[in-house]
């Protein structure tokens, strides 16, 4: 990053809180969602594709998800990929549908997928900060430079740091929210 701008590090970071969310309605809660199945690539015509390239995703009922396949011969794929993922879902193919049943999850699998939770916040923690150094190398550059003066150095810093602590206390609050729905009986 060559120069410095805290509208570019916000954005950033905001990329980061959204891809957290991506992450997060992938995880599976009591209930069933479209975007449950968003995160799971299927080996399709050669390359690995996202399960909404190759299929339709609905809820007819509140414990189940139904998948139409486009292509009849990409069946197997999608019912082998769906099988394979981390969601600990069994598919059952019927033609071009796959009807797959969420089964009631018991204590233990919502430990489990609380410690996913947990990982894809520090992961987007992490990321956060890593825009945070690139943004306070950026300043020390400019000032090494003189382009800019020790006290906007030091201003602007305060800055990156009010944005860190912010896109992290944001994390910090989609966590909770998302646990809070993982452990919810």
């Amino acid at each position: 990053m060559s120069e410095f701008s805290l509208q570019n590090l916000d954005e950033r970071m905001k990329k980061s809180l959204a891809a957290l969310k991506d992450e997060f309605a992938g995880l599976r809660t009591g209930r069933a969602t479209t975007s449950l199945l968003d995160p799971i690539m299927v080996d399709a015509y050669g390359s690995k594709m996202p399960m909404n390239q190759v299929a339709t995703v609905s809820v007819p009922e509140a414990r189940m998800l139904s998948v139409q396949v486009w292509d009849k011969g990409m069946t197997q794929a999608v019912e082998k990929a769906i099988r394979e993922s981390s969601l600990g879902l069994n598919p059952m193919a019927e033609g071009t549908i796959i009807r797959v049943a969420l089964p009631e999850l018991n204590e233990e699998r919502r430990r489990e997928l609380t410690k996913v939770a947990h990982q894809y916040a520090e992961n987007a923690k992490v990321a956060i900060r890593h825009i945070r150094r690139d943004g306070m190398d950026a300043l020390k550059k400019a000032e090494k430079d003189g382009d800019i003066g020790k006290d906007e150095m030091h201003q602007q810093s305060d800055e990156v740091q009010k944005l860190t602590d912010n896109a992290v206390a944001e994390v910090d609050k989609m966590l909770a929210t998302k646990e809070a729905d993982i452990m919810q009986v």
